[in-house]
């Protein structure tokens, strides 16, 4: 098997990498973070480094009540996509596990994610980031948490089970500068803003929408973050299932600086693939220079995380 430069949202290279599973649980490595939050990050726009070409792989999986099932479903995924000469592998949001409040707290780890993960008696919906391998880059905690009533149509909370994350994740990896978001994150352009203004090249989004938002809002918004901030979008579903409880939209997605759609999937299972040119970054936003035109003396984004 190929070894994959960076995986997203799954504990992906380590379960690659062969991870050794116990009683149900999956072991993953505890190993330090490398993030650029809190005070290691300056007020100025963070320049990013240099420009790279690389391959994505987006898994959109079929997610079941079958934990390990879930998880021998992502190997096969990660290790086709290794195959396939990806550099970056990402999965959904809660891969391992039926989405609702009733499966969060049954099917948590102590480590993983985009799962719900389990902490000092918290649970939380996150994202893990490692490298080629197998080491632990970053971590994120979903910000903005799912709490939607749009009568006749869904209503979910997920505060029911959830503890918010309290900061943005910002990973230097072998294949650029990652930001990454979970789901419901990509609703707020502010958090995009910042990610753009410390250097991010790409933008990842492991999400869930549902069969009401996501025909009217998944593209959509992943086009919106892509062309307001000029860099580089990836999103990543579970496929759908028409059982009962939540339904994925799917259709999981990476859109270029420029709102160009890259690669796309429909409902059903399946791995994207497409190429991403991080040298077309400076290259928008010398022909449209958004960033030197924005009328700070009018208004301004305060990033509080620093």
């Amino acid at each position: 098997m190929r070894s994959v430069a960076v995986a997203v949202g799954a504990g992906a290279a380590a379960l690659a990498a062969a991870v050794a599973t116990r009683g149900g649980r999956t072991r993953l490595p505890r190993l330090p973070l490398r993030t650029l939050c809190g005070a290691n990050a300056t007020k100025e726009v963070i320049d990013p480094p240099p420009p790279k070409k690389i391959k994505v792989a987006l898994c959109q999986l079929a997610v079941t009540d079958d934990k390990q099932r879930n998880i021998a479903t992502a190997r096969t995924a990660i290790d086709e996509a290794a195959g396939a000469g990806a550099d970056l592998v990402v999965l959904p949001e809660m891969w391992n596990c039926p989405y609702s409040n009733d499966s969060f707290p049954t099917y948590a780890e102590e480590v993983g994610g985009s799962i719900p993960e389990r902490c000092d008696g918290r649970l939380y919906n996150t994202c893990f980031v490692y490298g080629r391998d197998g080491r632990l880059l970053g971590r994120h905690r979903k910000v903005h948490l799912f709490d939607i009533d749009i009568p006749g149509k869904i209503t979910f909370k997920e505060s029911l089970t959830l503890t918010p994350g309290e900061g943005l994740t910002v990973v230097d990896t072998e294949v650029g500068r990652l930001g990454i978001g979970i789901c419901y994150d990509i609703r707020f352009p502010e958090m995009a803003q910042l990610y753009a203004a410390r250097g991010v090249q790409l933008i990842v989004y492991p999400g869930a929408f549902n069969m009401t938002t996501g025909p009217a809002h998944w593209e959509l918004l992943q086009k919106a973050r892509a062309v307001d901030n000029q860099l580089f979008v990836a999103t990543c579903s579970p496929a759908r299932s028409e059982g009962p409880g939540y339904i994925a939209w799917g259709h999981s997605t990476a859109v270029g600086p420029f709102a160009e759609i890259l690669g796309t999937a429909d409902e059903k299972a399946g791995i994207v693939y497409c190429e991403m040119d991080f040298g077309q970054l400076a290259e928008r936003r010398a022909n449209m220079p958004l960033r030197h035109q924005k009328r700070s003396d009018l208004y301004a984004l305060m990033d509080l995380t620093r």
